[in-house]
């Protein structure tokens, strides 16, 4: 399984309107291109930060639907203002139980295969144990060697409460990996139409 993600740093004010913009037009263009397993976007109404993230069910589909999304991409820029920037992932780990309100994005730099070992050994079941936990997965991107593990919550309360035992998780990880810790953002789930099988 693969996806992009497409990161718009918009304006806070427009975040409404590009929510509706993915729901009402860019999921069901989605829905009828060969390959695409789902959409979630992930939106900080304080910074403007949005994460459009759609998966596929191999690289081929997804490299494919590139030059055909090409301008829905750039007609969320204009809806939400800012940049724009776009990245490709493979899926590495999923992991769902329930529905989430809320979702941590965690962003380490190093060796891919140790951080990913020890995302399914030790950290997902250290989540599972989490009060709150909805669901995990982690994508990678070799080329960078870069990791992108998102958590989701059934709260903003809960994903409060977790946030020292992140930090935690994020550091043994990291360290696994004998890597960094790039960047952490929390933000809203403010759609969720997803279809990624369970990989662990």
């Amino acid at each position: 399984m693969h996806a992009r993600s497409t990161t718009f740093h918009g304006r806070p004010a427009n975040i409404d309107a590009g929510i509706e913009f993915i729901k009402n037009e860019v999921w069901p263009m989605l829905d009828e291109i060969e390959g695409c397993r789902g959409l979630s976007l992930l939106v900080d109404r304080e910074t403007g930060q949005c994460i459009a993230t759609s998966s596929w069910e191999n690289e081929e589909t997804m490299t494919a639907s590139s030059d055909r999304l090409r301008a829905v991409r750039d007609r969320g820029k204009e809806i939400l203002g800012g940049s724009m920037q776009i990245d490709e992932w493979e899926i590495a780990v999923m992991h769902r139980t329930h529905h989430a309100e809320c979702c941590r994005v965690s962003w380490l730099q190093g060796d891919l295969d140790a951080m990913t070992e020890t995302f399914r050994a030790q950290i997902l079941p250290d989540l599972e144990r989490t009060s709150g936990f909805c669901s995990a997965s982690l994508m990678m991107n070799r080329s960078t060697g870069l990791g992108c593990a998102t958590t989701a919550w059934d709260s903003q309360a809960s994903m409060e409460e977790s946030r020292v035992a992140a930090d935690d998780m994020r550091s043994r990880a990291a360290s696994a990996a004998g890597g960094t810790i790039v960047d952490v953002h929390e933000f809203e789930l403010a759609y969720a139409h997803l279809h990624v099988p369970e990989l662990v």
